[in-house]
């Protein structure tokens, strides 16, 4: 789904921060969890992974908590800024924990590119996942070059002219309609390609975020048991439901009871049920052992793989984004304008909106020195948010936002002329490497 924030903690308020100025967003309350697969056997899931011989930060910050992350790190004072560096020892952190998942329960997790592409990592993330999961062409043609092993693809609507080369790549398609699924369906079983139908269970577990609910009314995405069309059931291998954002398993449990008496009596004629993404799986206090007994339900019961499509879970706390500060001014508050911005570098600070955390930093008012911290576009609102600090801000100061692995080098952009952030790789041993440089000729060729 696309970059919501959310909080740790399976019981904690997910997924923004509380308000902290005009530029944060209210809190969402949490479904209430239901036990629908409680009676289902389930061993006890493994104790979560820590880092192996890696140096760890002094706080594994949760994503939403601004206050008391890691301490100054040491290269963050020498790399050229705006620049997003991608932590391995924490990525490896979560790959572990996905793959404990799959290895307890025999489901199958896949990367979802449209949250994180820098393919750069895809020889580690392949060793530990099974594929990728791409929203059209382009992702699908990436994940097939440059991961391997699985790939599949959904779209809303493709396009035809597009269909026989996506074919090249993919290994599994999934179709939003039955109308969509009688066009393409065909070809690609012909193709020896395994076919399946997103549905749409209505079932919504969140609220106030309808920009990120595929359940919310009058949603495009997915088939509703009203538009199930018995007849394309020839055409289909399996079936899949994504209807989750940053949740905890409870959300999940909701959703799957709702799939189940809907669409249950389809299911033992499918051979997988992809459940989407949105699952915070490797968020700290996240419900695991709920998880699998949800999937352990749907094998046992349908005879079918299980799927699972996490984007966010796979690089959680994995990335920062360094920033220096240009100036600060005043004008009824203190103000500073850092060289990263808002609406070019992290889009959904805006879109969402939420307060992204900053190494250090505080809420308004906590510390003695609160600023508003906005970017150097032209755009009034291109602010980040309002954070607190020990000492005065100056130019020259460096900050780090925490989170930055997801849902930011996809969705960058260089309006104004916003130089792109370079994108680093922080090796377990502590090393940097730039894995990738961008200047004026990436704004250019964009351009005609």
């Amino acid at each position: 789904m696309g970059g919501v924030k959310a909080s740790g903690g399976s019981n904690a308020q997910p997924p923004k921060t509380e308000p902290v100025s005009a530029y944060s967003n209210a809190q969402q309350p949490k479904a209430e969890p239901v036990a629908a697969y409680s009676d289902v056997q389930q061993p006890q899931a493994e104790p979560v992974p820590t880092y192996s011989n890696v140096q760890q930060p002094q706080a594994f910050c949760d994503r939403h908590e601004a206050a008391g992350c890691a301490a100054k790190r040491p290269w963050q004072e020498t790399v050229k800024t705006p620049c997003f560096v991608v932590d391995e020892a924490r990525l490896i952190h979560n790959l572990e924990i996905l793959s404990g998942v799959m290895e307890r329960t025999g489901c199958r997790i896949l990367l979802a590119q449209k949250a994180f592409s820098m393919f750069y990592a895809y020889p580690l993330i392949r060793k530990y996942l099974c594929g990728t999961t791409a929203s059209g062409l382009y992702e699908a043609r990436l994940g097939y070059e440059c991961f391997g092993k699985e790939t599949h693809v959904y779209c809303p609507a493709y396009k035809a002219e597009e269909f026989e080369e996506l074919l090249q790549y993919a290994d599994d398609i999934v179709f939003n309609s039955p109308a969509q699924l009688k066009r393409f369906g065909p070809a690609a079983r012909s193709a020896g390609k395994s076919v399946g139908l997103r549905i749409n269970p209505r079932c919504s577990t969140q609220d106030g975020h309808a920009i990120y609910d595929p359940c919310a009314p009058g949603s495009r995405l997915g088939t509703t048991l009203e538009q199930f069309d018995e007849s394309c059931l020839p055409l289909l291998d399996g079936l899949h439901f994504h209807t989750l954002c940053e949740q905890d398993s409870d959300a999940l449990e909701i959703t799957a009871a709702a799939v189940e008496k809907q669409f249950g009596p389809y299911l033992s004629s499918m051979k997988w049920l992809n459940m989407g993404g949105g699952h915070h799986i490797t968020r700290p206090g996240y419900d695991i052992p709920r998880l699998e007994r949800i999937i352990r339900h749907f094998q046992d019961t349908y005879g079918l793989t299980v799927y699972l499509e996490p984007g966010e879970a796979v690089v959680l706390n994995a990335g920062y984004l360094v920033s220096g500060v240009l100036e600060t001014l005043e004008n009824d508050m203190h103000l500073a304008i850092l060289d990263t911005s808002a609406a070019c570098h992290m889009p959904d600070v805006l879109e969402m909106p939420y307060r992204p955390p900053v190494t250090g930093a505080g809420k308004p008012g906590e510390k003695a020195w609160t600023y508003r911290l906005g970017g150097p576009t032209c755009l009034a609102g291109d602010v980040i948010g309002d954070y607190s600090f020990d000492a005065p801000l100056k130019a020259g100061s460096r900050l780090v936002f925490e989170d930055m692995a997801l849902y930011t080098m996809v969705k960058t952009n260089t309006f104004n002329g916003m130089a792109l952030p370079d994108i680093l790789w922080l090796g377990k041993d502590g090393n940097i490497t730039t894995v990738k440089k961008f200047g004026y000729e990436t704004f250019k060729e964009r351009l005609s």
